[in-house]
Order: structure tokens, then sequence, then C-alpha cells
């Protein structure tokens, strides 16, 4: 069993809060900005503060060559492009734990793919892994469809983001990568944040950015909690924790998440998201966890 030290446990647990509240604060924000234009800022701080941070720790941030620019763009279509960008749309069309427990789905769609299209074995874990998740999502459907102001659509948009998640998960574990992880991770979300800026430009109002102060309290978090400090946690216990700790850590998320929501934005949850939110968690557990 591996034993963490307490700088690392401060940082998991950091890091979980982090991930877990940013839904519920993401959704707060949706309130006075459409929701490509608060992607697009806060991506794109975010990326100019860890830029900063890693070039002042000494990181290799240029890309060297062809290749380096490839895996920029191609790596950042799905992991930061598509996650990003259908995710938020899903938040801003469902509550907050609900698009959280929809969203974290995706390790459970990242092994699915891998046996689909990268000949890996399928297991009696894997199939209860579907199971759940499929019994999870049609709680969520079911519900939505059976409100008058339900938004089906929203659930649509979460797996699509999930999906996406699940893809660039698998295509980044099979690259062969000369630049630094963290190098990669910035120039994807500045060029991802560029994109999400005109397509916001494009199919959004203009914003005349006057916002009440718990919005800009919240912009504030999305560039510098999520986009910033989050990512550099991460990069720091990537490296040292096992998968089966990792595991722990993604399915705290929903619960914080869905937990949370009631006292930042008022959405309290329904049977039907406490249940669907154990059948993820059963399903996470059941393809990350490790047996002794």
């Amino acid at each position: 069993m591996t034993t963490l030290t307490r700088r690392q446990l401060i940082g998991l647990v950091l890091l979980t809060l982090m991930w877990g509240l940013n839904w519920p604060i993401m959704k707060l924000s949706l309130r006075e900005l459409p929701p490509l234009h608060f992607r697009a800022l806060t991506m794109g701080l975010g990326a100019l503060a860890l830029a900063a941070y890693f070039g002042a720790r000494g990181l290799r941030l240029w890309p060297r060559g062809a290749a380096e620019w490839r895996d920029v763009w191609v790596l950042g279509l799905p992991n930061i492009l598509g996650w990003h960008a259908l995710s938020i749309i899903g938040v801003s069309q469902l509550p907050a734990g609900r698009a959280a427990i929809l969203g974290f789905t995706m390790p459970v769609w990242t092994v699915l793919l891998s046996v689909l299209f990268y000949r890996e074995r399928l297991t009696g874990r894997l199939l209860l892994a579907v199971a759940a998740v499929l019994a999870g999502i049609t709680l969520l459907l079911w519900n939505e469809l059976a409100q008058l102001a339900g938004r089906p659509a929203g659930i649509a948009w979460m797996q699509g983001a999930a999906f996406a998640w699940a893809l660039g998960t698998i295509w980044m574990r099979r690259a062969r990568l000369t630049l630094p992880a963290e190098s990669l991770v910035v120039w994807m979300m500045a060029w991802s944040a560029l994109v999400l800026a005109l397509l916001a430009a494009w199919l959004e109002p203009p914003q005349r950015w006057v916002f009440s102060a718990p919005v800009w309290v919240s912009l504030a978090w999305g560039a510098l909690i999520n986009y910033g400090a989050a990512q550099v946690i991460w990069f720091a216990l990537a490296r040292a924790l096992p998968p089966s700790v990792s595991a722990m850590s993604v399915m705290a998320v929903p619960l914080i998440s869905t937990l949370s929501a009631p006292l930042i934005v008022g959405e309290w949850p329904g049977w039907q998201d406490l249940a669907a939110m154990a059948c993820v968690v059963v399903a996470i557990g059941a393809v990350l966890l490790r047996r002794d």
C-alpha cells in the first residue's frame, strides 16, 4: 500500500475540493455571462498564469519542430477544446451537480473506447461499470423529461464532453511526447481559448463586462484556481500518486459538486441525482480501482 506524505495528502484534498467546487462556481458565473465568453476568458487568463509560473521555474515552454506543434493541435482538440466547450454548454443547461455527475462518467468511456478500438480486454468489471453509468444517465434523463422545464439536451452536451475527454485521455496516453506536459497544456489552453473567443464573438451577444461581485469572484476562481492552482497541484501529484489514489479523488468530485451546489447556487439535488451519483461512483471504482 502506498503511503502519502502529509504534503501529498493536503494537495490531494485541495485538488478534489477545487475540482468539486468549480462546478457550482461556474454555474454562478453563467448567471451573468454566456458560456463561451466565460470559458474563453477564464481559460485564456489561466493559460497566461500557467505560462508565467512554469516559465519562472525554468520549464521549456516553446514547442520545437512540426511534431511538437502537431501534438499541441491534435491533442488539444478533444482534451481541451472538446471537453471544455461542450461541458460549459452542458453546465449552462443543467444543475451544477448533475452536470458534474455526467461529466465524470469519462473514466468508464475511456476504458470502453480502449476495448472497442484498441483491443483491450473486456472484463466483467467494465460491463458492471457501463451498466452503472447507463443506469445513472437513464435516471437523470427520465427526470429531465418528466419536468416541464427540463433540459435533456444538456445531458447530451455533457456526454459529448465526457466522450471528448475520454478520447483525449487515450490519445494522450499513446502519444510519444517530447514537449513537457505542462507546456503542452499551456499551449492547448491558449489556442482553445482563442477558438472559443472567436465562437463567442460569432454566436453570443456582445458583453458589457459589468458584473456583480460574486461573479467577479467566480471569474477569478476560474482563471486562477481551476485553470491555475489546480493544474499546478495536479502536475505535482500525477507523477507521484498511484492510479487507485487518483481514482478516489475523481470519485469524490461529483459528490462535492452535488453537496456544495445548494450553498453556492441554491440548487438542491433530488433523489435521482443522489442515485445517479452513486451509480457513477460505482462505475468509476469498477474501472479505476485495482484489486489487491
